[in-house]
């Protein structure tokens, strides 16, 4: 392909893809930035959050004198990723949003725009990971303005290209593009690889930045934001009345609107209750969601799990895995939750199980299993099946110690 010479930046309005924009312009990039939007609708006070972050994008492409577009992925959200998550929840499963955004939408469709519509060599996000391609350069807090671009011949080399961590650990986002194509990582780059976010912040703040740096940080599901989730979903799927029943008795404790408005570890508000209870299972053929007394009851820590088809960011598994069909690494199923040492053992359909060195709270079915080797992101998968709480397993063992003494006990002699 040669160098690297036009960029298609992803513009989202806010402080890290506004310095992603403005740090591949000093580079001596030709840079171009793009604005996605993915939703239609009004945050909870009645006002339009795309528009206000559209028009933020485009002023920074203003002050940073590089070409702004706009780009709408509105009906291939609805399709390809919100229509998913609505059969998830209705499957009792708790999906990801944003690795499915992700995947679908920046790293696909928009990934395509950049490269065969606006003819760039590479799209660049404001996302805190790097790859195994990146130069030098990259990683360093100052940057040269050079008249012949500094980034060598990346994309003709076949070796697979691997996703590292970035810098900043408290704000490494590889866990959500731990679901995207070889393809696209091949050709996508990340500005903000060496950076911390106080160090973006001040380059922000130095370039004029201010409308975006008084923003806070989004939160909320990828591209719809922060709102009150049972309102939200019960917008989009039918009531399903149930009953919340105690894990430990099978008692009633009070009753739910669906089992979807629901996901593991949280807590299930009860009316007339003194203690909190807290979701640990469900089950969807009867609607019933069972509940456990205590945030850190036993019900809701497991310690295996089983992932669909595995997706390997380097597209094949690494040849550890292969050879032997085992392999010890780390895991983590939630954004910036501490990494725990696991080993994975690879199925002949390519889905994975995965043996945690110790019991973690409230794995949830639906979300993703993303692993890490050293500072490498491997990929992920879906987990599909949880192992035994550790509840189920304490039960199992009382119940096989009150067998094995019943069994002890002498039988009384007949009477004559």
């Amino acid at each position: 392909m040669g160098l690297a010479r036009h960029v298609v930046c992803a513009m989202s309005g806010g402080v890290d893809s506004s310095v992603a924009a403005l740090l591949l312009k000093r580079r001596g990039f030709s840079v171009t930035g793009v604005f996605m939007k993915n939703w239609d609708s009004l945050d909870e006070s009645g006002v339009c959050s795309t528009e206000k972050d559209c028009e933020d994008a485009y002023k920074v492409c203003r002050i940073i004198d590089i070409p702004f577009h706009q780009v709408s992925y509105v009906k291939e959200y609805w399709h390809e990723v919100f229509s998913y998550l609505l059969k998830e929840y209705e499957k009792g499963r708790t999906p990801n949003p944003d690795i499915l955004c992700n995947k679908h939408i920046k790293f696909n469709h928009f990934h395509k725009y950049a490269i065969n519509t606006l003819g760039a060599d590479a799209m660049a996000t404001g996302h805190y990971a790097r790859t195994s391609q990146e130069d030098e350069e990259v990683f360093q807090h100052t940057h040269t303005v050079s008249s012949t671009t500094p980034f060598r011949d990346r994309f003709e080399i076949r070796n697979p290209v691997r996703m590292l961590k970035g810098a900043d650990l408290l704000k490494d986002q590889t866990f959500f593009l731990s679901q995207i194509s070889q393809d696209a990582l091949r050709q996508t780059m990340f500005p903000l690889a060496g950076l911390t976010k106080d160090f973006v912040k001040k380059i922000a703040a130095q370039a004029g930045f201010d409308h975006v740096l008084k923003k806070k940080e989004s939160m909320g599901i990828c591209f719809i934001g922060e709102r009150n989730f049972e309102n939200f979903i019960l917008e989009y799927l039918e009531p399903k009345p149930g009953n919340l029943v105690s894990i430990e008795d099978g008692t009633v404790k009070g009753k739910h609107k669906g089992w979807f408005t629901l996901t593991l570890g949280q807590r299930a508000r009860i009316g007339g209750q003194k203690d909190a209870w807290f979701v640990v299972d469900k089950d969807i053929t009867t609607g019933d969601v069972f509940v456990a007394p205590t945030t850190n009851h036993s019900s809701l820590f497991r310690d295996t799990m089983r992932t669909d088809r595995f997706h390997w960011l380097t597209v094949d598994p690494p040849p550890e895995l292969v050879k032997t069909q085992m392999m010890d690494c780390h895991f983590r199923f939630i954004h910036q939750m501490p990494l725990t040492p696991c080993t994975v053992t690879l199925n002949m359909d390519g889905s994975l199980w995965i043996s945690l060195s110790q019991s973690i709270r409230a794995l949830t079915p639906g979300q993703f299993a993303v692993l890490y080797k050293g500072d490498e992101c491997l990929g992920s998968g879906k987990i599909i099946q949880l192992g035994p709480s550790e509840y189920t397993i304490q039960r199992g063992r009382a119940q096989l110690i009150a067998a094995a003494q019943l069994k002890e006990q002498p039988t009384p002699e007949p009477s004559s």
